[in-house]
């Protein structure tokens, strides 16, 4: 009798033996060849749902399978433990953030074990203890000496609710904190950056890595390159320390068209220049900018204002003196915050224009113009006119003539400028990693030395919603010593960025034990870059491009020999429930826990592999897994069943076996080597129902059947670990089937050069055949009428008529 399947007891056992065994240590082995596969750690939210499940089941499968192909595998997990809910929770709750965190780090262990993936737990990394953000703080030293960590005044997306400042990438949806959806306002704060804007042009080369190229755009065009002049203008007040304006544009063929210049409402230069009699109205017109996201300030939708400071500008190319404005859709980190308005060939400064009356003027002739007026901005390439001695050439080669003049006479220089700005790192919050500077009056900003690495937090922080860092009122922390001179002086009291810790956890991984350093050379040598890394799309400008950038940094410092973090890259898809992501705020969060309690790991891995392509997604749906459950039990009675021979064996049969064996080993290994899971799914599945009117039919020898269930098993295991080493168990084969190779294939045997041709006579089968799919109806016909059942069966009988359905089928019928 058949045991009853009850993943419950199996796949603990299972479990505790590979710990026990440490089937999934990892050591470096210079005899096979490295494969580093990562998901995206978990934060540290208290559970994991569906949602992490389907991230990180799908990516242990590829992990698994190529384990099997002979890889020295490094498959590692750990959680990211710094951020804003844990504070948030501190003050909620009364509960202090290392206490919440370290809780959720153990539920969400216990959860992740249950998987059955392959991670070496003996290099778990946590990035809020002391051993880990010590070298997070090593880190930015190295970036300061480097002179790529700075400390600078600018005006910075403010959270009103978190009490933070935000990044621009954490700005979304018009202009809302991606954490808690409330409206971002500007505020001017010293803050820590990280100059990314160094590394923006080899940040836009994705030629050494397998990305998706979707990704590849999402970067370029954060990175927003734009290749033009900067154009100097000259100030008509003489009375101050700047005698010029440089104004940087991708238009130098429509210089002569600048009928007003705009600054940004921001910018340093607007207070100088503003004239006493306009004072009121442009700080108030500032006041009012500071209250509106950059998303909302660059709406095409809303109606385009600003204010004239009563200042003017001379355009050096015609001796013009333009009016100076200042408007919120000029923004102060693009360009130099400053842009010259040609009304008539933009259609943002033409609106502008119209509203406040500017006069607006045509440097680039629309074809058959006849010095009339414009009804709307033109926009596309034209003759130039009104523009001197430049009149009549076609702008696009005017643009390049007005350049080289420019440069020549010394008004201009042709240039590069990128939308994207220096990693703003600092947080007014508590629970990050500290900033390891100090500030002495006799000395300035001083470095915190090596020596007295790590700088930790203090555990009795108050937690209150003021704004201001929870660090600047514990004395103890704050009030220290000067490195230097000895003198009083006080610490930073910003920490960083979360993202910084993110930026090299994938590092550690290598030698996750190091006390004296962040990480071995020679085990980084090994392992690193990251062979295969998958995740959320939506980490395209955050995290997957912070990375590459501290990469490169530290790359340049001399500490790695390599500047790309992951070769290749897979983004998978959002599991969805009633519609929407998984959301805690909308209650529709499935937790995979009772699930793995009734039907098994297995299951919930399987099923999340098949509801969908693994880049699209899918809805998850209770009623569809009990139909994955029930496979496995099909799986599982194949597997225990035994196998009699009733008849045979036939060679056709026999041939038939093999071919689908070798079909489904080539089908499986090719969708899972592309992610494929849901295909990979099916393939086997068919597989399953083909094997079970094999052992109905009884046709094929023991030999055959014993490896097609071998095969079954092997092709199965990175899926569903537990049952299928529970299988190989009961069938005496030796431990474990996850030390196994992967299965060959032989192509000859794959192909579908071959189709079985089944043989009926009165419409019931009676045989099957393998044959060529161009047989003709003649050579099915005799083939069948030759076949020695088919003579048993026709004994004593006429046959009046043989029908042929070519390729598939030969029904003889006989009185």
């Amino acid at each position: 009798m058949i045991p009853r399947y009850e993943p419950q007891n199996i796949e603990v056992k299972w479990q505790r033996r590979w710990e026990s065994d440490k089937l999934y240590s990892v050591k470096e082995d210079a005899s096979k060849p490295k494969w580093y596969a990562l998901t995206m750690f978990p934060y540290t939210s208290g559970n994991l749902h569906i949602g992490h499940w389907y991230a990180m089941a799908p990516s242990d499968v590829h992990a698994r399978f190529k384990r099997m192909q002979g890889f020295n595998v490094l498959h590692p997990i750990g959680f990211d433990a710094f951020g804003l809910p844990a504070e948030n929770a501190a003050i909620k709750r009364g509960v202090h953030p290392y206490k919440w965190t370290m809780d959720n780090v153990e539920n969400m262990r216990c959860q992740l074990r249950s998987m059955g993936a392959v991670y070496d737990w003996d290099r778990e990394v946590i990035t809020c203890l002391p051993d880990y953000y010590k070298w997070t703080e090593w880190f930015f030293l190295k970036l300061y000496e480097a002179g790529l960590a700075y400390r600078g005044r600018a005006p910075v997306n403010w959270c009103p609710n978190c009490m933070t400042v935000l990044a621009n990438e954490q700005v979304v949806d018009q202009g809302v904190c991606e954490r808690c959806g409330t409206a971002v306002v500007r505020k001017d704060l010293e803050q820590w950056f990280f100059r990314i804007t160094k590394y923006a042009e080899e940040l836009m080369d994705h030629s050494q890595i397998e990305w998706p190229e979707r990704i590849k755009i999402m970067q370029k065009n954060w990175i927003g390159k734009s290749q033009g002049v900067e154009i100097v203008f000259g100030l008509e007040r003489q009375d101050l320390p700047e005698k010029e304006l440089r104004v940087f544009t991708t238009r130098a063929d429509t210089i002569y068209g600048v009928t007003f210049v705009v600054f940004a409402p921001e910018h340093p230069l607007v207070a100088k220049l503003t004239t006493p009699d306009r004072k009121a109205a442009v700080e108030e017109y500032i006041a009012r900018a500071r209250r509106q996201t950059e998303i909302e300030r660059l709406s095409e939708e809303r109606e385009k204002d600003g204010v004239f400071t009563g200042a003017y500008a001379i355009n050096k190319l015609n001796g013009e003196r333009v009016p100076i404005w200042i408007a919120d859709y000029v923004l102060l980190s693009y360009g130099t915050g400053i842009v010259m308005a040609v009304p008539a060939h933009d259609t943002r400064d033409f609106a502008f224009a119209r509203k406040f009356n500017i006069p607006v003027k045509v440097v680039i002739a629309p074809p058959e113009w006849k010095d009339e007026e414009l009804k709307e901005a033109w926009v596309a390439p034209g003759a130039m006119v009104n523009s001197r001695q430049f009149d009549g050439l076609p702008s696009e080669k005017g643009l390049e003539a007005i350049a080289d003049h420019m440069e020549r006479v010394g008004w201009g220089r042709r240039t590069v400028s990128y939308r994207i700005r220096d990693w703003l790192i600092s947080r007014q919050r508590y629970w990050g990693a500290p900033i390891p500077m100090v500030y002495c009056d006799c000395c300035g900003i001083v470095p915190v030395p090596e020596k007295d690495l790590p700088v930790m937090l203090p555990p009795d922080a108050e937690f209150r919603p003021t704004g201001e860092s929870p660090l600047k009122y514990v004395e103890s922390f704050v009030n220290t010593t000067c490195p230097k001179c000895g003198g009083k002086a006080r610490r930073e009291t910003d920490t960083m960025d979360t993202f910084m810790c993110s930026s090299w956890y994938f590092l550690r991984y290598a030698s996750p034990h190091e006390k004296e350093r962040a990480f071995d050379p020679q085990k980084l040598k090994y392992w690193l870059p990251v062979d295969q890394y998958t995740g959320g799309a939506e980490h395209a400008n955050m995290h997957l491009l912070y990375a590459r950038f501290f990469t490169r940094a530290i790359r340049d410092i001399g500490l790695v020999d390599f500047g790309e973090p992951f070769t290749r890259l897979f983004n998978q898809g959002t599991i969805i429930c009633q519609k929407h992501k998984m959301s805690k705020s909308r209650g529709n969060v499935v937790t995979p826990d009772p699930y793995v309690a009734e039907m098994g790991a297995d299951t919930v891995r399987t099923y999340l592999m098949f509801v969908g392509p693994w880049e699209l997604g899918g809805d998850w749906n209770d009623s569809g897994i009990g139909g994955m459950f029930r496979w496995l039990n099909r799986v599982w009675t194949l597997g225990h069943g035994g196998y009699e021979m009733k008849e045979g064996p036939a060679e056709d049969s026999v041939h038939e076996l093999k071919h689908q064996v070798h079909k489904t080993v080539k089908r499986v290994s090719e969708d899972i080597e592309k992610f494929r899971y849901n295909t990979m799914l099916a393939a086997l599945m068919e597989f399953t129902n083909y094997l079970g009117d094999v052992k109905d039919r009884g046709d094929v020898d023991k030999v055959s059947w014993d490896e097609a269930i071998r095969a079954l098993l092997l092709l199965l295991a990175p899926s569903a670990p537990h049952v299928t080493e529970e299988l190989w168990a009961v069938l005496g084969y030796p431990y474990s089937i996850h030390q196994q190779s992967w299965p060959a294939w032989d192509a000859s045997l794959a192909s579908d050069v071959l189709v079985t041709l089944v043989v009926q006579v009165n419409g019931k089968l009676r045989d099957r055949v393998v044959v060529s799919p161009g047989i003709s109806e003649q050579e099915a016909r005799e083939l069948a009428l030759g076949r020695e059942k088919i003579k048993v069966q026709l004994a004593g009988k006429k046959v009046e008529k043989v029908i042929v359905v070519p390729g598939r089928l030969v029904n003889i019928v006989a009185r």
